[in-house]
């Protein structure tokens, strides 16, 4: 997973993308350059050798490879570095590349015998060796458990897979880039360094949310060890960048599922195994979980991904929980904004957290009996906070906190039926806007002026993250 090298040719290139970008302020310059440079070379075959741009016409070759990249990573394609390309050029991911053929011999190399060996040949200090071993083990058995494939740990000879810890220039042709960059890379299936995979011995290694976890990068590169290269659907482990998903929790996707299986057949299993599926914006059948509003952008949780929708910007981008704050769960169940605070509150089960800004404020999770719901209310199910008071839907009832005074009002809780006419039972999510509440139920939602206490419109959930 997860090689960017130091390249010549910095000065031949700011003139070819100068020639490619005319436009002097989107032009990049210094820093940004060498990035473009780097990604292209390492991860969608921009030539390396100077004759080789010169001879191809290397100013339309660059565009075309930054649309390709676009293309990859669902970016507007420009064949521009705009802000959103240099963002994505900058995240930690695996060093094999997204386009052309990173193997070993033609066509597609798969092992021919189904019990495969591995063997460590050395840990990083930062993990103890059981650790590691138990964050091994599990990587293999992600795909163990949707092939025929069983892996046998060896402590000594040559395995099909030989893992290692290294770092920089390690004889392999792809040197790593010191911390953060490249922080992985394997070799597809075949003799001597077939197999192979490299884990950067400079990253700091962790079995947890923080820097990068062990399990999650060994799953990937264990991927590609197998034969997959990578996959653009963001939700994939095969996908190239790195993002971090709770280990406890981890199922392999669907994606990735149906791609080891396209190589070595399906389990001898009677039932097979099935994984979650990136959802998509404008799936007819799209459901949230939780909506916010947070600085005056609304945010929609969806499972482990969350849609980003900025009042000012045309696109609406979608990004995984965990890039924002690797600490929260996913599967939010409820989410609101105190504008007056500056703080956002995130619930899931009995616990809930809050945010100031994008920064989870110290001393979260709580228990939402400090709103004063009793033992008996196990979720919140959609809450919305408008004029000092907030909403909380709770099944077919809703109560009302008090914001200033910090407890729930007398009275509560009511049916929704009573205060909310029109609106379905059954809240998934709520956000308010302009003096509207709107209601997410299903794939629909429901547009409820609190002055007149009346549904004006309904339509289709993913109108809000503009899908026609």
């Amino acid at each position: 997973m997860f090689i960017l090298k130091q390249l010549p040719l910095v000065l031949l290139l700011h003139m070819q993308l100068s020639r490619a970008f005319p436009v002097s302020s989107e032009s990049p310059k210094g820093k940004d350059i060498k990035v473009v440079q780097r990604y292209l070379e390492n991860f969608y075959q921009l030539p390396k050798d100077r004759f080789q741009l010169e001879k191809k016409k290397s100013s339309s070759m660059i565009v075309e490879k930054l649309k390709e990249m676009q293309q990859f990573f669902g970016l507007k394609v420009t064949g521009k570095p705009d802000e959103e390309t240099l963002e994505m050029m900058e995240k930690p991911r695996c060093g094999v590349p997204d386009s052309g053929d990173f193997m070993l011999t033609q066509g597609h190399p798969k092992w021919k015998h189904t019990n495969l060996t591995y063997r460590i040949s050395n840990y990083t200090p930062q993990l103890s060796k059981a650790d590691v071993e138990k964050a091994i083990e599990k990587a293999f058995q992600a795909w163990s458990g949707a092939t025929q494939l069983t892996f046998t740990k060896i402590s000594q000879g040559e395995a099909d897979i030989m893992i290692a810890f290294v770092q920089r220039d390690h004889g392999d042709n792809s040197p790593f880039d010191g911390p953060n960059g490249i922080l992985a890379h394997a070799f597809q299936p075949g003799a001597g360094i077939g197999g192979d995979v490299h884990f950067d011995a400079e990253e700091i290694w962790t079995k947890t949310f923080r820097n990068y976890n062990l399990f999650l990068v060994a799953a990937h590169e264990f991927g590609h060890s197998l034969g997959l290269s990578h996959s653009s659907d963001p939700g994939a482990l095969m996908y190239p960048n790195y993002a971090f998903s709770d280990p406890s929790t981890f199922v392999l996707p669907q994606d990735d599922i149906n791609g080891i299986q396209a190589i070595y057949g399906p389990t001898n299993n009677r039932v097979q195994p099935t994984g979650p599926s990136t959802p998509s914006a404008c799936d007819p059948r799209l459901t949230f979980d939780a909506i916010t509003t947070l600085r005056g952008e609304i945010f929609f949780f969806k499972d482990k991904y969350f849609w980003r929708r900025h009042p000012q910007l045309q696109m609406v981008e979608q990004n995984f929980i965990s890039l924002f704050w690797p600490s929260l769960p996913s599967g939010i169940q409820a989410a609101y904004e105190v504008v007056s605070r500056d703080l956002v509150f995130l619930f899931k089960g009995r616990q809930y957290w809050a945010l100031n800004g994008y920064d989870i404020v110290q001393g979260y999770p709580k228990d939402i009996s400090n709103f004063g719901f009793p033992r008996s209310v196990l979720a919140i199910d959609a809450a919305v906070s408008y004029m000092e008071k907030t909403y909380f839907f709770v099944k077919d009832q809703f109560w009302r906190y008090d914001n200033q005074k910090e407890y729930m009002d007398p009275g509560y809780p009511k049916s929704i039926a009573s205060t909310f006419h029109g609106v379905e039972n059954n809240i998934d999510a709520v956000f308010q806007k302009d003096g509207f509440f709107l209601f997410f139920s299903g794939p629909r939602y429901y547009a409820f002026n609190f002055n007149t206490r009346t549904v004006t419109r309904v339509d289709r959930s993913n109108r809000w993250l503009n899908c026609r």
